[in-house]
């Protein structure tokens, strides 16, 4: 029997949201195949033993005319149940229309103000009959690429990953305060940063390199997801915007500070390892996609005053 996991996201932060309940299913049903618009989840599960496969589906997806296509696609596959966690009418149909035996998708038309976490617990509580489903789990890294990772980290330092990039310029927190961020740190302990942000964003780490002292920064641009993965399971701390790296440390049991300038509550809504940092006078649940504070509103005190109360320092 083989069982499939839609996740109708293309980020890997909101597909790495998901993976407690993808864990639930495999635990169930045996190894799962993920069917993703992410390009990346493949290298960040290739060691998941309970992902038997992930499939990127970059097309037929976008148009409804798309259907038939996207049914041949999912026929080939010889699913016999499919989860969709996304309310979508389009892969609904196309799994009808292939023909698998067991659907179940998110309800229809519920797509605004769609809160990722609560609508992923509740499905998957029901299409599998259980009570309480976990929301966070731990993300499996072969320790082969552990022991490489190791050699990177500045043992008798504090290693901290900063989040300097993201999906989109509203949810940066700015060159300029992690720059102060830094030299205020520096000032009070020995730490070490890993500069974590897209190939694409490479002009926000060499605005900081350029600021600070080198010999206690590296970036990471250049690094594939499945050589970050270990790196970031080994950190002290991440800090930064909502980015993949901050659900990975999470779901590696890393202290993760995320700065909440346009992200919605969902995206560190649950885990036991994520801390919110918001502007001040600011209700979490008044953050929105479409909130767009100033990154000034938060200010470099506050986020390294809960860096040291986090690290025990």
């Amino acid at each position: 029997m083989k069982t499939a996991v839609l996740l109708s996201y293309t980020g890997l932060g909101s597909n790495l949201l998901h993976l407690s309940y993808c864990h639930q299913i495999a635990k169930k049903f045996g190894p799962i195949t993920i069917i993703t618009l992410c390009e990346n989840l493949s290298q960040a599960l290739s060691k998941d033993p309970l992902v038997k496969e992930v499939i990127y589906l970059k097309k037929y997806y976008k148009k409804f005319t798309d259907i038939f296509n996207l049914s041949s696609f999912l026929k080939e596959l010889k699913i016999d149940n499919i989860f969709i966690f996304y309310p979508s009418i389009r892969f609904f149909i196309a799994s009808k229309i292939a023909k698998i035996k067991n659907i179940k998708c998110y309800p229809f038309f519920y797509k605004k103000n769609l809160h990722l976490v609560n609508t992923a617990k509740k499905f998957t509580e029901e299409i599998l009959n259980i009570k309480n489903c976990p929301t966070e789990t731990r993300i499996f890294i072969d320790k082969a690429e552990k022991d490489i990772a190791s050699k990177k980290i500045t043992s008798n330092k504090k290693n901290i990953v900063l989040g300097v990039g993201s999906s989109g310029p509203t949810t940066r927190w700015g060159s300029n305060n992690y720059i102060n961020l830094i030299k205020e740190l520096v000032k009070k302990n020995d730490f070490f940063f890993f500069l974590l942000c897209g190939p694409n964003e490479k002009e926000i780490v060499d605005t900081i390199l350029n600021e600070v002292d080198k010999n206690c920064c590296t970036s990471l641009d250049d690094k594939k997801i499945s050589e970050i993965i270990p790196l970031i399971s080994l950190a002290d701390i991440y800090v930064g915007n909502d980015s993949f790296g901050q659900h990975v440390a999470s779901q590696c049991n890393i202290p993760s500070i995320i700065i909440m300038l346009d992200t919605p509550r969902a995206y560190s809504d649950y885990s036991v390892n994520q801390f919110r940092i918001l502007p001040d006078g600011v209700n979490e649940n008044d953050i929105s996609h479409d909130s767009n504070f100033a990154p000034d509103t938060i200010k470099v005190e506050k986020v390294s005053e809960k860096i040291f109360s986090l690290l025990k320092l």
